[in-house]
């Protein structure tokens, strides 16, 4: 199933929510924390790597068609632009 009618917003919300229901209890490990975690929402499957365009293209040579959600592991953003990265906790 691919998702061509969805907002960013709604892609947003459905990556979220993937991370947090099926993911994130097992990924947010202390080696982890502050790599990019890139989902696909299709399938749930992820790629991690300290690099988004690393994960994102792993994930896109199992998943050609993969609508992708990339976020920070333990952060609430991948980048911060003229602002600081804050910490999310478990």
């Amino acid at each position: 199933m691919t998702h061509p009618t969805l907002s960013r917003e709604e892609i947003s919300q459905l990556g979220k929510e993937i991370y947090q229901q099926r993911i994130r209890d097992h990924i947010e490990t202390a080696e982890n924390i502050g790599k990019i975690i890139a989902i696909d929402l299709d399938t749930g499957e992820y790629e991690v790597d300290q690099d988004l365009l690393a994960a994102c293209h792993r994930l896109q040579e199992r998943q050609p068609n993969a609508v992708t959600w990339a976020e920070r592991i333990g952060y609430d953003a991948v980048y911060a632009i003229g602002g600081t990265l804050l910490r999310t906790t478990l």
